[in-house]
C-alpha cells in the first residue's frame, strides 16, 4: 500500500502541473477572446462604420461569434499538448480540429447568407442584373442549404468517410425517397414556377381562390401571405402555382362603377344637366384617369331613373382610392342639391278601391 501511495503521489503531482498549465492556457485564450471582442473587434467595426462599407460591416457581424469559437479551438489545441492522456498528434484529434475550422468558416458563411439581400442589391446595381425581390429570400435559403450540405460532406471526409459512397447509397434509395416526398417536390417546383414567372413579388396585394392579402415571404415549400385581418396564411407553392392569381398591386388604375338612381319625377332637362355636370366633374378631377369616363342615363329602373357611372382613379392604393371615391360622392351630392334633383329610393303607395287596398311600389315623391 505504501508503494502504491508513493507512485500515485508522484503521478498526481505531475498530472496536476500539466492540468494546471492546460487550464491556464484555456483561461488565457478565453480572456483574449473577450478582449478581442471588446476592443479590437469594436475598433474594426467603428472603422467600417465611418467608411460606410455595409458589406464589410455585415461580414464582421457574420463572423463575430465564429471568431469567438476560433479562440477556444486554438486554446484547446495548445492546451491538449500539456493535458495528460491526450495526444495532440492523434488522428482523431486532428480530425476534430480540422472539422472545427470547417464549422467556423461555414458558420460565418451561413450567417452571411441571411444578409445576401444586400449583396444581391449591390450586385444588381454594379453589374446591371435584374433581380426580383421575391428571388432574394429564395436564393438566400438555397445558399444556406448548399452551405450545410458542403460542410457536412467536408466534415465526413475529414473523419475518413467515403462521401462518394454515401451519395451513391442515397442514389439507391432515391426512388423510395422521391415517392415519399412527392408533395415536397411538387411544392419546390411550384416555388420555381412562381419565381420564374413572377406573378407577384414581396409586398404585392394578391387574390387567389385560396386567399387574399399581401405577400410576405416565399420559401421552398410555401408562400406566406398576410390577410387584411392580419392573419398569416401559409399556402403550398404547388397549390398557388395552379391557381389563377390576381395581382391588384399591378393595377395601373383602379375602377369605380355604380348606378345613381334619381326620382321618376325628375324633368328631362334637369336629368340632362346632372349627367353633363357629373361628366364635367370627372373630366376635371385631378385624381381621375381621363382615358375612360362614362356617365350616361342608362335605364328605367323599378323605382328610379338610373345614371350609369364608370371611371378609374389614378391611384391604386387602398386608402387613397377610397378618399377619391368619397370626394367624388360628396361632389355629386352637391350637384344634385344645386339642380334640385333627389335620389330615389323604394317606397310603397296604397290606393283604396271600393274598400280594397291596392299596393304599388314607386319612387318617393
Amino acid at each position: 500500500m505504501e508503494f502504491n501511495w508513493r507512485l500515485w503521489e508522484y503521478i498526481s503531482v505531475d498530472n496536476w502541473i500539466n492540468i494546471g498549465i492546460a487550464l491556464g492556457i484555456l483561461l488565457i485564450f478565453h480572456l483574449l477572446r473577450k478582449l478581442f471582442t471588446k476592443y479590437v473587434f469594436y475598433f474594426i467595426r467603428k472603422l467600417f462604420n465611418k467608411s460606410r462599407t455595409d458589406i464589410f460591416r455585415q461580414i464582421l457581424d457574420a463572423y463575430e461569434k465564429p471568431i469567438h469559437l476560433l479562440f477556444v479551438i486554438i486554446g484547446l489545441y495548445i492546451a491538449v499538448d500539456f493535458f495528460p492522456y491526450l495526444n495532440q498528434d492523434s488522428e482523431t484529434f486532428r480530425s476534430i480540429i480540422k472539422s472545427s475550422f470547417i464549422v467556423i468558416m461555414a458558420w460565418g458563411l451561413y450567417n452571411l447568407s441571411s444578409t445576401s439581400s444586400l449583396m444581391l442589391i449591390k450586385l444588381n446595381e454594379e453589374a446591371g442584373l435584374e433581380i426580383d425581390q421575391i428571388l432574394i429570400p429564395f436564393l438566400s435559403k438555397a445558399i444556406r442549404v448548399i452551405i450545410i450540405a458542403i460542410t457536412a460532406s467536408l466534415i465526413l471526409s475529414s473523419f475518413g468517410f467515403d462521401v462518394n459512397g454515401f451519395v451513391a447509397g442515397l442514389g439507391l434509395g432515391g426512388l423510395a425517397f422521391a415517392l415519399a416526398a412527392q408533395e415536397v417536390i411538387k411544392n419546390f417546383f411550384g416555388g420555381v414556377v412562381i419565381i420564374t414567372e413572377k406573378p407577384f413579388t414581396l409586398g404585392d396585394w394578391v387574390k387567389t381562390q385560396t386567399v387574399e392579402g399581401v405577400v410576405e415571404d416565399i420559401n421552398f415549400r410555401s408562400t406566406i401571405i398576410r390577410t387584411f385581418a392580419q392573419g398569416l396564411v401559409t399556402v403550398p407553392n404547388s397549390t398557388l402555382a395552379n391557381e389563377a392569381i390576381t395581382n391588384w398591386s399591378k393595377m395601373g388604375k383602379r375602377q369605380i362603377m355604380f348606378n345613381l338612381g334619381v326620382e321618376y319625377s325628375t324633368p328631362k332637362e334637369k336629368l340632362e344637366k346632372v349627367v353633363e355636370r357629373i361628366n364635367e366633374l370627372l373630366l376635371n378631377h385631378d385624381d381621375i384617369h381621363k382615358e375612360t369616363i362614362v356617365v350616361k342615363f342608362d335605364k328605367y329602373n323599378d323605382s328610379s331613373l338610373d345614371i350609369f357611372l364608370y371611371f378609374f382613379t389614378n391611384t391604386t392604393e387602398f386608402d387613397e382610392y377610397y378618399n377619391v371615391k368619397q370626394d367624388i360622392n360628396f361632389k355629386i351630392m352637391e350637384i344634385l342639391e344645386e339642380e334640385g334633383v333627389s335620389v330615389a329610393f323604394p317606397s310603397r303607395t296604397i290606393y283604396m278601391d271600393n274598400g280594397n287596398a291596392v299596393v304599388t311600389n314607386k319612387e318617393e315623391e
